[in-house]
């Protein structure tokens, strides 16, 4: 897996050096390379440890769950773990506990809000075209996927609209990562 840029190196190394609980938040559409980037992210990081990390579709609750996953982030930070969302089920799942003292990497459309922002230590939006994005999530995740994207993209809209992300960011990534 490829490693992170300089710049976001550089960011991960005096966040991890700087912060008690380091929290770094990764937010972008659907296909725009956050779980990818976290998986970096948590490969590469600065410091020796366990780095865990939460995808937000551990969490949605369901298809039409963005504001519902958006809104838990805080609380997943301040917390010690979290109920998934069973995808199979379409009910509330496993609880997944989480060690307030190790590093954490919360990723997904939503993770990026006020809220969140104010307690985590790096905060970064992935800005890939829409087509770009279109074609990695539908490739990922096929015919389910597809009948949820146009439901999923208002839900985006939304989040964009109402908590501008890019603007709570410390770094803009604008090109795809590759895993």
């Amino acid at each position: 897996m490829s490693r992170p840029t300089p710049v976001l190196a550089e960011a991960l190394r005096e966040l991890a050096e700087s912060s008690a609980r380091p929290v770094v938040l990764i937010d972008g559409g659907a296909g725009a390379g956050k779980t990818t980037l976290a998986r970096q992210l948590a490969d590469h990081w600065p410091t020796p440890g366990v780095v865990q990390v939460v995808g937000l579709d551990e969490l949605y609750p369901g298809w039409g769950g963005l504001a519902a996953g958006a809104r838990a982030v805080p609380d997943l930070i301040r917390g010690t773990g979290f109920r998934t969302w069973d995808w199979h089920r379409g009910a509330p799942g496993d609880w997944r506990r989480l060690n307030p003292a190790q590093p954490l990497v919360v990723e997904g459309c939503g993770a990026i809000t006020a809220a969140s922002r104010a307690l985590a230590g790096l905060a970064i939006w992935l800005e890939v075209d829409e087509a770009a994005r279109r074609h990695r999530a539908l490739a990922r995740d096929g015919a389910e996927f597809a009948s949820h994207w146009d439901d999923w993209a208002a839900q985006e809209a939304v989040h964009w609209l109402s908590d501008k992300p890019w603007e709570l960011a410390d770094l803009t990534l604008a090109a795809p990562l590759t895993p």
